[in-house]
């Protein structure tokens, strides 16, 4: 069994520049699961445990999908529900093209047996993972500075293999779809 996701990487200065708000969310006294800025990244599908052959049919099935180039913007840092966040994340303004991608993605994974999501596609990157909040934990978010921190062009999306280890997460490119 491998474990899969399609994603758009962020460019590694991108990345850096969200380890600010990271050290800012470390200030309070929730705890929270930090992503390594290294693996930040915006998932665009998250398709979960498949056998190897059906990665395979992954690969075949995203590989002919075609996606004009676009580029989009980090404008900021939010949560899942700012009231009781369990996910804190990088907004992302692309005017829309991200949800366009992952419908084609959706789209081609269908007749495989893959399932739609069910709740609304939102891009963004996932900087962290509340594993127990604390009532400060809203204000601290909204007192992250605002500021865009960064732009990128979408040069490509790619599947990944995702391998759980104790010390944190391993990911593999599979499969890269770069713009025509």
């Amino acid at each position: 069994m491998v474990r899969l996701f399609v994603a758009i990487d962020l460019p590694a200065r991108v990345r850096e520049r969200l380890r600010g708000p990271q050290e800012h969310l470390k200030t309070g006294r929730a705890r929270l699961n930090f992503v390594d800025p290294s693996l930040i990244h915006i998932t665009l599908k998250f398709i979960g445990e498949v056998q190897e052959k059906e990665a395979e049919r992954i690969m075949a099935a995203l590989s002919p999908l075609r996606f004009a180039p676009y580029e989009l913007r980090i404008t900021g840092i939010s949560a899942n529900n700012l009231h009781q966040p369990r996910v804190i994340w990088c907004d992302i303004a692309d005017d829309g093209n991200s949800a366009l991608l992952h419908a084609k993605i959706e789209d081609a994974l269908l007749p495989l047996g893959i399932p739609r999501d069910t709740r609304p596609f939102r891009p963004h990157a996932t900087l962290a993972r509340v594993k127990q909040a604390d009532l400060s934990l809203p204000g601290l978010i909204q007192t992250i500075p605002v500021e865009e921190y960064g732009t990128s062009p979408v040069p490509a999306f790619r599947l990944k293999k995702s391998t759980l280890t104790p010390q944190g997460p391993r990911y593999e490119t599979l499969l890269e779809v770069p713009v025509p």
